[in-house]
């Protein structure tokens, strides 16, 4: 093919967002188009003349099409360094035009690895891009001659700025830095789901040695910034959102709908989250009596949790666990808000209410108080999906640290009653409930129930007894005869002392101290009832 002296561009897109309307622009400034396979035909369809890559390189696409772009007809131009006279003289003595704008994004390899049922690893494998990175990547490095779009919303800038006359080098570096990210992300999601496929375990597996396949060997984070926060938890830090590739939309706290009278702050967002966590664990089929769910967070830890026959029960129970933590508080419950249960928050004051959805009429209610954010998280039967297996990252000076997370994985068959007294049905019900919610609150952690509601919790003590003190004052005259849970076990009989003051008939801890027997004896001198889960439950 004879040299043109028309400026090249080459479109080579899965996401055909606005391809059309950039490609007319681009025409419209004398670019000759250049394009491949389904690209090609959609520009060519839109009455667009366009060279197809093979008439470029003089090869066919091979491999129905898995090798098409890799030629140096192609990477010549990208990769050539006009600055450089003896790149620029190589490139003209090869015949080769030079390309000076690439439109080129990705497979969308993380839709393919999240489609149900899962492809198998060869299908999955196909949607691995291999021309497309080395595209992007080679003119990003060459980003000085050569403008690559990544991103459709990018597209009328860069015809605007070429319009003006040419691109900036702000913006081609910003571009770069963009299709950067665009391969990072990319590379990443794939290691990661390989990783989780070649190195996953069964479901079921509370062996902590098999569970430590399903830590990396080199930990990869790619996740897009959504949108920048007012600040993060002072005035005085920046903050932003950020989106993991493989978050549904919809599905999770960073996707889900907002509405309201006021922006999400990082607070907002990191309690949220805690309540949320707690939510769903709480939406499980245990408890088939009560299915409605009501979690109450202050700060990162629950002030308030209950289950109950109706929603507007469940919340009135949550609430009166500590009605004073619940002002400002985030509160998500695991059914469609009824407007009986808006009308009872009245004026309470709400940072965020969560729900699946929301009874024609509720949203009104809800929004007449001001700053009030409403939150909608969808989950297939409507109710908000069990707490998923996964990592959890924690930055500390140098690195990471990084463990396996998932809801208690307590076998209450195995548990022990040490006491003289063996705890009731009904306090075992109260027992696995109190679990629940003791694995969500900071430890050192207490939470004590009557039935299957909190009535006081002590969060984030340094001392147990001092947790066990809090959860006591909190519950008063609610506390006698109530069950209590400690996310870890008992040092000193001083715990069981205070509890007993506070009128707790039975106790649940995973037990494990060398004073195990010095607890269980003032347990049985006190008349109550004590189960050894062998579980801790910290939560730092």
């Amino acid at each position: 093919m004879e040299p043109s002296s028309r400026p090249r561009a080459l479109l080579s897109v899965y996401d055909k967002t606005g391809i059309i309307e950039f490609a007319k622009g681009l025409d419209s400034l004398g670019y000759e188009l250049v394009s491949t396979g389904g690209t090609a035909r959609k520009l060519r369809e839109a009455g667009l003349d366009v060279i197809g890559v093979s008439d470029v390189t003089g090869h066919p696409e091979i491999f129905d099409g898995r090798v098409k772009s890799l030629h140096p007809a192609i990477h010549g131009p990208l990769l050539c360094r006009l600055e450089k006279e003896e790149d620029a003289q190589g490139l003209k003595d090869l015949g080769y035009p030079m390309i000076e704008i690439v439109a080129c994004n990705l497979y969308p390899f993380s839709d393919a690895a999240a489609i149900e049922p899962p492809l198998d690893d060869l299908d999955l494998l196909e949607m691995v891009d291999i021309g497309g990175p080395t595209m992007v990547r080679a003119s990003a490095k060459n980003h000085l001659n050569v403008v690559i779009a990544c991103n459709p919303g990018d597209y009328s800038s860069i015809i605007d700025e070429l319009k003006s006359g040419s691109v900036s080098l702000e913006t081609r570096r910003n571009l770069a830095l963009k299709a950067y990210e665009h391969t990072a992300t990319y590379d990443s999601a794939i290691s990661n789901e390989l990783a989780g496929r070649w190195n996953g375990l069964p479901e079921e597996s509370d062996d902590t040695e098999e569970q430590s396949r399903r830590l990396p060997a080199t930990m990869t984070v790619a996740a897009h910034r959504k949108l920048h926060l007012r600040y993060g938890e002072n005035s005085h830090q920046a903050a932003a959102l950020y989106v993991d590739p493989g978050a549904v939309e919809g599905e999770t706290l960073v996707t889900a709908k907002v509405e309201g009278n006021k922006a999400m702050s990082y607070n907002n967002y990191s309690d949220a989250d805690a309540t949320l966590r707690l939510c769903r664990s709480l939406s499980t089929d245990e408890w088939p009596e009560t299915p409605h769910a009501c979690v109450i967070v202050k700060h990162n830890n629950p002030c308030g949790a209950a289950l109950g026959k109706t929603q507007l029960e469940a919340y009135e129970a949550a609430l009166a666990s500590d009605p004073e933590s619940a002002f400002g508080s985030i509160i998500c419950v695991n059914e469609p808000v009824t407007v009986e249960f808006a009308e009872a928050l009245g004026s309470l004051f709400v940072e965020v209410l969560m729900a699946p959805a929301y009874e024609e009429g509720a949203k009104e209610i809800l929004m007449e108080k001001k700053n009030r954010r409403v939150l909608t998280i969808n989950s297939p039967n409507n109710r908000l999906a069990p707490l998923p297996r996964k990592t959890v990252r924690k930055p500390i000076e140098g690195g990471w640290l990084i463990q396996t997370e998932e809801a208690p994985v307590i076998d209450w068959s195995k548990a022990k009653v040490v006491t003289d007294v063996a705890p009731t049905e009904e306090q075992i019900a109260s027992m696995k409930f109190a679990v629940r919610v003791c694995e969500q609150v900071k430890s050192n952690a207490i939470v004590m129930v009557q039935g299957l509601a909190t009535v006081g919790i002590g969060p984030g003590q340094t001392s147990r007894v001092e947790a066990v003190r809090i959860a006591a004052r909190r519950a008063g005259e609610r506390g006698k005869g109530c069950v209590l849970a400690s996310d870890a076990f008992f040092p000193f009989k001083d715990g069981i002392e205070q509890a007993a003051e506070a009128g707790a008939a039975a106790i649940v801890h995973p037990g494990g101290s060398i004073r195990d027997q010095e607890v269980i004896d003032e347990a049985n001198a006190r008349g109550i009832s004590m189960l050894f889960t062998g579980h801790r439950l910290f939560r730092h």
